[in-house]
């Protein structure tokens, strides 16, 4: 695996920067179609970019949506691109990061200014080097997969997008209209990218991380003994403050020894994965459309200021914010 060489600073003469997007069979299609949208919106207040869909030989491909999508061109034949976008997939990656889809990429990125992955998309710019000794991020649930089989790569699981001079990688779906969005405040300002996104009704530029989006841990399947006795004891009442000794008592172990068996089968200790509890069911309640301060009393916090801490830490945005982004659907 090597690094794309020098990519033309320049892909047209007319001024207009020509957006690639490197489709496949299975593509996910909103990973094309919402960063897509974003550059045809800008094109509302500038005429700036020029779409073009291709595919690895040219041949109409098959969407995660069914239906077949034509491409303007094959891979090859495309001299230059001012942006590369590589979406992903739900398949696994090691179905559809073939060698054909590998050999388009690694032409395309040859020519390109910038190259920009969508979720699992990273996973063809790792296999071309491309990421090697950087910081990327992909999906959180293909996160662990990319870290394991290239671990030259920095991955960054709770990023929304990551922006490494011209390469550049984002989470899943809306993640890519995210990062879309930076690169046209990039090219063009940040008023433009502003109007896009009141345009999209999207957020200019959200809080956080993907963390926020995760399903969280609500209970861990573990087989029969003190460990499972112990997390089925604070299932039934995460609220409560469950002492090490307290439940360290409940199985007739000592805490020393539960604390190990913990840290084996869960890896985390008794009293980190009961704060795990405490904090999903906080955010069970958030989303549920609670106020802080009664989501805060109902799953055992000690104050709403203490639960604006530890949702901070943990996500990087206040309660008070979750709440609303995750229940103003209801609400409308």
């Amino acid at each position: 695996m090597s690094a794309a060489p020098d990519r033309p600073r320049h892909n047209t003469s007319t001024g207009t920067r020509r957006i690639g997007f490197l489709l496949f069979d299975e593509v996910k299609a909103l990973d094309y179609v919402g960063p897509a949208e974003v550059f045809v919106e800008a094109n509302q207040f500038a005429d700036a970019y020029e779409i073009v869909l291709l595919s690895p030989t040219g041949a109409p491909v098959q969407t995660s949506v069914g239906g077949g999508v034509a491409v303007d061109a094959a891979a090859a034949d495309v001299l230059a691109l001012d942006t590369l976008v590589v979406p992903g997939s739900e398949v696994r990656p090691a179905q559809f990061v073939r060698p054909e889809l590998l050999d388009a990429a690694r032409v395309l990125a040859a020519r390109s200014r910038r190259v920009v992955s969508i979720c699992s998309g990273a996973f063809v710019l790792a296999e071309l080097g491309l990421l090697d000794g950087r910081g990327a991020t992909t999906h959180w649930k293909f996160a662990p997969e990319l870290a394991r089989r290239y671990p030259r790569v920095e991955v960054l699981a709770d990023r929304i997008f990551v922006r490494e001079a011209d390469i550049a990688t984002s989470a899943g779906v809306a993640a890519g209209i995210d990062l879309a969005l930076a690169l046209v405040a990039e090219d063009l300002g940040s008023a433009v990218a502003r109007r896009v996104a009141q345009g999209l009704l999207v957020y200019l530029q959200r809080s956080g991380g993907q963390a926020q989006f995760s399903t969280p841990l609500r209970a861990v399947a573990l087989p029969p003994g003190p460990v499972r006795a112990v997390t089925d004891l604070i299932a039934e009442d995460p609220s409560r403050r469950h002492s090490v000794q307290e439940l360290a008592r409940h199985v007739n172990v000592s805490p020393r020894h539960l604390t190990r068996l913990f840290t084996e089968e869960v890896g985390l200790s008794p009293a980190e994965y009961a704060a795990n509890m405490r904090f999903d069911l906080a955010r069970a309640q958030l989303e549920a459309g609670s106020s802080v301060r009664r989501a805060a009393a109902d799953a055992g916090f000690t104050s709403p200021e203490a639960l604006r801490r530890t949702f901070i830490a943990r996500l990087g945005v206040s309660p008070s914010d979750y709440r609303r982004r995750f229940t103003s659907g209801l609400s409308a």
